[in-house]
Formats: C-alpha cells, sequence, structure tokens
C-alpha cells in the first residue's frame, strides 16, 4: 500500500477567465498531515475547492491510487474527502444534532454512526451541552467544532480544513488544534490545512507547501521550514 494518500500534479485551476492556480504539485501522505501556506490570494483556498470538485480544473489529482480529477463533488465525498470551508458553513437553523445528521448522510451502518456521535461529543463536550440548540446561536469556536465534527461523521479519508482558526480567540484555536492533532493520531486521517497561522500550520503538520501567486515556491518538511530564518521572514511574516 502506498505512504500516498492524496497525490496532485500539474493542477490548474480557474474561476471563469481567470487562472488562479498554475501547475500545482504536492502531495498528502496516508496518515498524515500537510499544510499549504501563502499570503491572501495564493490560491490556498482554490487549492482545497478543486481537490473536492468545486472548480474548473485541469490536471490529475489520485485519492488511494484512483483518479478523482473531473468527478463530482458528491462522488468525491462518497471516496472519503470531508471538506470544512472557511466561514464554517454550517446549517444555522439545524441544530447541533441535525448537523451532525447531515455529515453522516451517505453511511448506512447506523450503529457506527450512533458510535461516532458520542465520538464527537467525547472530542468536543460543548458540543453535547448544545445539541438541541440552533447552530445559529452558538460561539464562533462552537460553530467551527460542529464543522469540524460534521465533516468526521462522514469518517473520511481525507479531511480538508480552511483556514480553522480564523476569526477565533487564541484559547479556542489551541484547543481546536490539539484536538487536530488527536484525531489525527488516534484516527489516521489524513489532513490538508489551509492557515493563515503559519506558525500554528507548522506545528501541526508534517509537511509545508507555499504558494505565491498560484504556484508552489517552496516545499519540504514543517521542521525545516520553521527553521528556516530567510523563509519565516520572507514569506511567513514572523
Amino acid at each position: 500500500m502506498s505512504d500516498i494518500l492524496l497525490q496532485v500534479r500539474g493542477l490548474r485551476a480557474q474561476y471563469g477567465q481567470t487562472k488562479v492556480l498554475h501547475g500545482l504539485d504536492f502531495d498528502v501522505k496516508t496518515g498524515g498531515i500537510t499544510t499549504i501556506l501563502g499570503a491572501n490570494g495564493a490560491g490556498k483556498t482554490t487549492t482545497l475547492r478543486a481537490v473536492c470538485g468545486m472548480v474548473q480544473t485541469q490536471g490529475e489529482i489520485t485519492l488511494g491510487g484512483e483518479r478523482i480529477d473531473g468527478k463530482a463533488t458528491e462522488n468525491i465525498v462518497r471516496q472519503g474527502v470531508a471538506h470544512v470551508p472557511d466561514g464554517r458553513g454550517t446549517f444555522l437553523n439545524f441544530s447541533v444534532e441535525e448537523n451532525l445528521r447531515v455529515g453522516a448522510y451517505t453511511r448506512k451502518d447506523k450503529a457506527e454512526v450512533a458510535l461516532d456521535f458520542e465520538r464527537m461529543y467525547t472530542y468536543f463536550p460543548r458540543l453535547k451541552e448544545r445539541r438541541k440548540q440552533q447552530a445559529g446561536t452558538l460561539s464562533g469556536g462552537e460553530q467551527q467544532m460542529l464543522a469540524v465534527s460534521r465533516a468526521l461523521m462522514l469518517r473520511p479519508r481525507l479531511l480538508l480544513l480552511d483556514e480553522p482558526s480564523f476569526g477565533l480567540a487564541p484559547l479556542v484555536v489551541q484547543e481546536l488544534f490539539e484536538i487536530f492533532k488527536a484525531i489525527n493520531q488516534s484516527d489516521r486521517i489524513s489532513m490538508l490545512l489551509v492557515e493563515q497561522n503559519a506558525s500554528l500550520a507548522l506545528k501541526l503538520a508534517d509537511h509545508a507547501y507555499l504558494l505565491e501567486t498560484g504556484k508552489v515556491v517552496i516545499s519540504g518538511t514543517s521542521e525545516s521550514i520553521r527553521n528556516d530564518e530567510s523563509v519565516r521572514r520572507s514569506y511567513l511574516g514572523y
């Protein structure tokens, strides 16, 4: 079995006539965490949307050895790709519990789904306290926890996370990233993380790619990029 879950080669993406990605190559290891870093407008969010078939693309995207480029988003979800978009994307008029049920809509294993409800409530005890509450009445941090839980209810092989720290208090962000680490280690779920907080992302991920105007300019282990002062100053701003 290959140790690469997601392999992307020559990825180009565009919105109408506007080209955003210009031939990206990157991998996500099975059970690994890869982060994509870069300034606003570099193409990070578009990269995640391209992986799950939400934008017009060219190039090869392979998941577990099978091509998924050109497939409908729903079919990519069924193959085990879950996306937590920027802005969280929870169903605000649904309760916490109803949001989680939506996350499991493709699954037929009802007994296992029930167990996963409890598992999500173990990861995020505040969601259990608020399980009958409308999602729109939750705090920003709780909505992000719900968005992540809903994605995990799919039992994905690959979790796409788009700016999970955005707009959250530092203590909430720290708690959330500790949970990401625990989920990755216990469930071996691979993650592709887009994150503006480069320092935080590099601590969590094992591999990193830096984008600039839709191209990879630097890649390597997170440790090597974290320890390269010139890279940090030039590209990451810390």
